[in-house]
């Protein structure tokens, strides 16, 4: 076992001639939750995609649990992305039985258990859905994986506050507590409650990552607070990734 569940360094991708991330170096040790915080277009689709194996780096490299992105990493981490990419003649069930033929890791039962939480009827067809519902889905299909590493892109992005409680809450009380989730999103005052620490992220550069309660200790602010007051201060230079 690896001293670091995620380890980058000088990870750097470009598309062309543009950059969506530079030189970054980061560790992440196991058992946290962490908030991955960025305007749009401030590069965390780009690293959420190069953990999984889903892009490659232009430069520099990356290990998850000590080797690069392959057939091994990905079978320890569980991805939710920032968009519904199933057929949508499938129910729920259907789902279910497809992660539980590709995921030792993924308990059915628990599945089903949470789209009773969730109220979601796992037999419906998902063109039938909501937008929500399918959200939901998609979350239990995440969340009943026994994973390493949660990788969730913008999970409260498209829903009401109300959803948004609910979803956290989800994720809080069905994770491997073993393992860390990384949750990316701009909108920090609604999970702030739920991060041990926070990765700032601006034009594809980490700007800060420390823990929520050294950042309240010595900045005298909530994450919310300060990063707002970083933003506010440094305009994007462009460029959606």
């Amino acid at each position: 076992m690896a001293d670091f569940l995620i380890c980058c360094r000088n990870l750097t991708k470009a598309y062309g001639h543009r950059v969506a991330l530079q030189g970054v170096d980061l560790e992440l040790g196991r058992g946290r939750i962490v908030g991955l915080l960025g305007p749009n277009g401030s590069g965390k689709t780009t690293l959420i995609k190069i953990f999984c194996g889903l892009l490659q780096p232009t430069l520099g490299e990356v290990t998850i649990d000590g080797q690069a992105p392959g057939v091994y990493t990905k079978s320890i981490i569980s991805y939710l992305p920032d968009r519904m990419y199933f057929a949508d003649w499938m129910r729920a069930t259907d789902l279910f039985d497809l992660f539980s033929d590709f995921y030792a890791d993924f308990d059915r039962q628990k599945a089903m258990d949470m789209c009773r939480a969730l109220g979601v009827n796992p037999h419906d067809r998902v063109k039938t859905m909501s937008k929500g519902t399918k959200e939901k889905v998609q979350l239990v299909m995440v969340m009943a994986r026994k994973a390493q590493l949660y990788l969730l892109d913008e999970p409260i992005a498209g829903v009401d506050p109300a959803a948004r409680e609910f979803i956290l809450n989800t994720i809080l009380t069905n994770y491997n507590e073993e393992g860390t989730v990384l949750i990316s999103t701009h909108l920090i005052s609604d999970i702030e409650r739920v991060l041990d620490e926070v990765i700032f992220l601006q034009n594809g550069r980490i700007t800060l990552h420390n823990s929520v309660d050294n950042i309240r200790e010595q900045e005298g602010k909530s994450v919310d607070a300060l990063f707002r007051e970083m933003f506010r201060a440094m305009p994007m230079e462009g460029g959606g990734f």
